[in-house]
């Protein structure tokens, strides 16, 4: 299903695909319902909105309006047991004048604190990443959930920033860059790589509308605290993030 779709509708359509009822149909945010093991699931999406009065953030891109709007959804949730299931197809924060002069940075710490605020609440999160999941936007749309899913599918990338921004600031070619990645996880931009650091809970071979909402169930039923250790216990964290782990630790024992 994935590969036959433009990157980005990949958000649209799963959401769509996914929700049972919509609540909200325009603009960048999209929001519904879905049943899921017995429970209704509030699901949310940010996708790409060619009417944005914001220039920069018309292609799935997070800015002031998408992050606030997030926030203010995720207040009106009343079920502090409801379910939360986040749809990641975002390139990045958005990048413009008007972004940083409102503060782009306030906007998308709002959105964060919202999620973390209703993850400790006793909202179970789960992530699924259907595409692009890039910088900023990641950080204030999917970081925050209690486990992350991703597709098996060449349309997945997770990173920093894109391969020309990399390039530039490290001052190497996008080819150096790709030589670094075989060795180095963290520099990667494909999904695959970014399994081996142990943020991912599942990846979805079975990308069927009924694969992926067993996937979803299986990480429903996972979640037993309201912490993200888990992240950081899985066996490719303890290989490829050994060392990051060591100081973590020891800067809580200091602490």
């Amino acid at each position: 299903m994935t590969t036959t779709l433009n990157s980005t509708e990949l958000g649209t359509t799963w959401f769509n695909t996914l929700s049972t009822q919509i609540t909200s149909s325009e603009g960048s945010l999209r929001t519904g319902t879905m049943p899921l093991n017995g429970q209704t699931a509030a699901v949310a999406a940010i996708v790409p909105d060619p009417d944005s009065p914001f220039p920069r953030a018309r292609h799935g891109e997070v800015g002031i309006k998408e992050s606030l709007e997030l926030a203010a959804w995720l207040k009106t949730l009343e079920d502090p047991k409801q379910p939360i299931i986040l749809i990641i197809d975002v390139p990045s924060q958005a990048y413009g004048y008007f972004e940083e002069l409102f503060g782009i940075n306030f906007a998308l710490a709002t959105s964060v604190n919202a999620l973390a605020e209703a993850r400790l609440d006793g909202h179970p999160l789960v992530s699924l990443i259907v595409g692009n999941a890039i910088s900023g936007a990641f950080l204030a749309t999917g970081l925050q959930s209690n486990r992350i899913l991703m597709l098996d599918s060449d349309a997945v990338q997770v990173q920093v920033m894109s391969k020309k921004a990399a390039a530039r600031i490290t001052q190497r070619s996008i080819e150096e860059l790709d030589k670094a990645a075989e060795s180095i996880p963290a520099m990667a931009f494909d999904g695959r790589s970014f399994v081996t650091l142990g943020a991912i809970h599942e990846v979805i071979t079975d990308d069927s509308t009924t694969g992926v909402i067993r996937a979803l169930e299986r990480a429903l039923s996972d979640i037993s605290d309201k912490k993200i250790v888990s992240r950081l216990q899985s066996a490719e964290a303890q290989k490829t993030r050994a060392q990051s782990i060591l100081i973590r630790s020891a800067v809580n024992d200091q602490w």
